[in-house]
């Protein structure tokens, strides 16, 4: 897991500056990989984030020209940090990535360089 600073919208005209934690992409990779070769569809909570797998299908979608519906798995949350995979080159081929982490502001810094929590003068 990455320490980083995000920025969130929590008003129309105010965003905070925000810590979260997010996970390593070669991790989150391993994880939808052994999703998709188990080829069931998930849903849950995974690297602290609510995430979701859909095995592809043979129809293809509605209003598309592609010949079946690919596989897909994303974690996150839109306008915080957003992963996904699609499998839409074949289930075998590798999937084409999407990241949105637009909003992710800075690394944190190490522990070491942190106040201690709750801050102050205190003795």
């Amino acid at each position: 897991m990455i320490a980083v600073k995000a920025k969130v919208q929590t008003h129309a005209e105010h965003a905070s500056i925000v810590p979260i934690l997010i996970p390593e992409l070669g991790e989150v990779r391993q994880f939808a990989a052994r999703l998709h070769c188990e080829g069931q569809a998930w849903a849950g909570e995974a690297f602290g984030w609510q995430a979701e797998y859909h095995p592809g299908r043979p129809e293809p979608p509605l209003d598309s020209k592609m010949t079946f519906t690919p596989a897909d798995f994303c974690i996150g949350e839109s306008g915080i940090w957003f992963y996904s995979l699609m499998w839409e080159h074949g289930r075998d081929r590798e999937p084409v990535e999407f990241l949105d982490d637009r909003n992710i502001v800075a690394e944190a810094p190490p522990d070491a360089e942190r106040p201690a929590a709750g801050g102050g003068n205190r003795p």
